[in-house]
This record gives C-alpha cells, sequence and structure tokens, in this order.
C-alpha cells in the first residue's frame, strides 16, 4: 500500500538536494538560513540564497545571532535573484521564501524552473529599532532560532 492510500498520510516528501533561501535584501533573514542550513546539511545539501532586491549589506546583528551559535557568516556577500541566475543558473529542488515579496518572485520563477515553493513567514528583525542592542538582538536570535528549527526538521534526511 503507497504511504499516500493511508488515511491521514500525504504523500512523502522528496529528499530535497538543492535549496534556494529567499528574502527581501539578502542581508538578514535568508543569510541566516543559508548559514545555518549550510552549517548543518551542507554536506548532503547544496544552499544558497537571494534577495529580491539589491542595496542592503549583511546585518551585523544577524552576523553576531549566528556567531553565538559558533556560524561564522562574515564572508556572505548578498545578491540578488538576478545576479545568482547570471552567475550559475537556478537549479534548485526547492526555493524557501521568508518574506510575502520573496514568495511572489519564486512563484514567478516556477513559470520557467521546476523547484518547490514553501513560503516561512518569518518577521523582519530590522524593523525593532527600540530598546538596548541587547532587546534588538534578541529579535535576531529569536529570527535565527525559528529558522534553525524548521531548517533542521525539514532538511533532515
Amino acid at each position: 500500500m503507497a504511504d499516500d492510500a493511508i488515511p491521514g498520510s500525504g504523500p512523502k516528501k522528496r529528499r530535497v538536494q538543492s535549496v534556494l533561501f529567499m528574502c527581501n535584501f539578502n542581508a538578514v533573514r535568508s543569510l541566516a538560513a543559508e548559514a545555518v542550513a549550510r552549517h548543518y546539511f551542507g554536506k548532503s545539501i547544496y544552499v544558497q540564497s537571494a534577495g529580491v532586491r539589491s542595496g542592503e549589506p549583511s546585518d551585523p546583528f544577524m552576523i553576531a545571532a549566528l556567531d553565538e551559535i559558533g556560524i561564522d557568516a562574515t564572508r556572505h556577500k548578498p545578491r540578488t535573484i538576478e545576479q545568482l541566475e547570471d552567475w550559475e543558473g537556478l537549479n534548485f529542488d526547492l526555493i524557501v521564501t521568508l518574506s510575502p515579496e520573496a514568495h511572489h518572485r519564486a512563484l514567478e520563477l516556477t513559470h520557467t524552473i521546476a523547484a518547490d515553493v514553501e513560503y516561512w513567514p518569518t518577521p523582519d528583525p530590522t524593523l525593532n529599532q527600540d530598546g538596548t542592542r541587547e532587546q534588538r538582538l534578541d529579535g535576531y536570535r529569536d529570527v535565527r532560532d525559528g529558522l534553525t528549527y524548521r531548517i533542521k526538521a525539514r532538511l533532515k534526511g
């Protein structure tokens, strides 16, 4: 009996071999997702990230939040989806979008590439400009930890 014929079980998701994380600028959320996924799955899954727009540098708060858990993202250079496409093409099994704008762009991409798209609504920690450095950093930690949990659950073999 096939897995999807068993009541209450949906079709099994195929194992991901390559994943692209997309966000607005590739400077905070998608940067973190790429760094975390590479840290845990980089030997078995091809991982990249890109933004819909250019213009933002890597966020030092997210770099610090990742560093706290032993992940060095200091060499990350934000790039757009167009830059990634020009550089190496878009050959991904899965595109994970972390913002509404990125999700709409990813759905447009699926007209020309065969990839599954999943939307993981992820808050933008840069919106909190109030509070102490530590309070602001807590928002980045929350995003980092939430992404880490979802990435481990979704990409494990």
